[in-house]
């Protein structure tokens, strides 16, 4: 008689146990819903500040579409001296290529200038203030962010769209 009205017992027991899990399955998937609606919203409206204000989508341009113009030789630029550092420091940039956009409506006015070097000396000058703003530092830890004032600087030299990129092949600073 004891096993039976023990086994009763494990069976309410189990049968308890499993109405109140279902309950609180049920309660819990409702807050979940609720928690992940929440966090959706949270961060949709992170990643809406995580855009400049401003900042443009950079297009893709396929490869056929673009022109190349290199700058010959080195050019080696004196950089800013950190606070406390007397000895002077020089940046040497070497294999600079622009590439240019054959689609925009810039290159049909400056693309056969630029390639045949007729805007040589007003790029190298851009380039040169650009990086001479810049700390030895600055050039080691954080290059891509200069490469970027040098792009930005070159695309206003001429129209907006039609310079493409800047690529630099080789650096040294010194």
């Amino acid at each position: 008689m004891k096993k039976n009205l023990l086994s009763v017992l494990v069976l309410a027991l189990v049968l308890v146990n499993v109405i109140l899990s279902a309950v609180m399955m049920f309660s819990v998937l409702s807050t979940n819903k609720k928690t992940a609606a929440l966090v959706n919203s949270v961060a949709s409206i992170l990643s809406l500040e995580l855009e400049q204000p401003g900042a443009e989508e950079e297009q893709e341009v396929p490869m056929s579409d673009l022109a190349f113009w290199n700058l010959e030789g080195k050019m080696t630029i004196p950089l800013s001296n950190a606070e406390g550092d007397e000895k002077p420091h020089y940046l040497v940039l070497e294999g600079i290529a622009i590439s240019m956009n054959t689609k925009e409506k810039g290159y049909k006015t400056y693309g056969e200038d630029v390639v045949a070097g007729s805007y040589a000396s007003v790029i190298k000058d851009t380039i040169t203030s650009v990086v001479s703003g810049h700390t030895v530092d600055e050039c080691n830890n954080n290059f891509e962010e200069i490469r970027k004032e040098i792009l930005e600087g070159v695309k206003a030299l001429f129209d907006k769209d039609f310079i493409y990129s800047v690529a630099i092949s080789s650096r040294q600073t010194q």
